[in-house]
């Protein structure tokens, strides 16, 4: 049985989700160590140590560490993963990189953001990041009728980077009512083997557990 990989995280983090997540698919031993965001334990010497950003998840594979939610899912799909999890040829690695960068940008700047207003007291714009979210639930709605989800009729790591902040959309007041194959991809995402959800907040729409 190999050593758990140490995942340095925050429940109510769906960066920190996502490796959580991919981790419980990939079926590895994993060892939670709970970083209080609340308490700035990020910013401590000792987390900035092993990641200088103070931004959890961080990993620890057995000495290897890596931060960057999604740079950790390219490792653990390529550690761990075989081309299940993040296809070799090039136009494969091409699309799901694409939506690497759609998790790192639109997502984070729309759907994530709205919810960082209601859950944690960010100062943003609330209508602006809840009309950028609509924009890129547009999209994403319209690229799903084309397969079960983002690169063609197999989850890889593009689904797993974009999962959890539109699943908790709701939390920061940005329906997903009007986008059927969303919600229908949601669902496909939640049945996978090894699926373990991120603690929902009782907040915006999201009004029951």
């Amino acid at each position: 049985m190999p050593s758990p990989i140490k995942l340095y995280n925050f429940p109510k983090s769906g960066h920190a989700h996502r490796i959580e997540l991919m981790l419980s698919l990939l079926e590895l031993p994993t060892e939670l160590v709970f970083v209080d965001l609340a308490k700035g334990e990020h910013k401590q010497p000792e987390f900035l140590a092993i990641n200088p950003f103070g931004q959890v998840p961080v990993i620890d594979d057995n000495g290897i560490v890596i931060a960057d939610s999604n740079a950790i899912l390219v490792y653990l799909a390529k550690a761990y993963g075989g081309e299940r999890w993040l296809p070799e040829d090039p136009l494969g690695a091409a699309r799901v990189q694409r939506w690497l960068s759609v998790a790192a940008g639109p997502l984070a700047f729309g759907p994530a953001a709205a919810r960082l207003v209601t859950v944690f007291g960010a100062s943003f714009n609330t209508d602006e990041v809840i009309g950028r979210a609509h924009t890129l639930l547009k999209v994403i709605d319209a690229e799903l009728a084309k397969g079960l989800f983002l690169v063609g009729d197999q989850a890889t790591i593009a689904d797993i980077a974009n999962y959890s902040y539109i699943a908790h959309a709701p939390e920061g007041n940005v329906s997903l009512e009007p986008y059927a194959n969303v919600r229908a991809w949601l669902a496909r995402i939640e049945a996978l083997p090894g699926f373990v959800p991120m603690p929902r907040t009782v907040i915006g729409l999201q009004t029951t557990l």
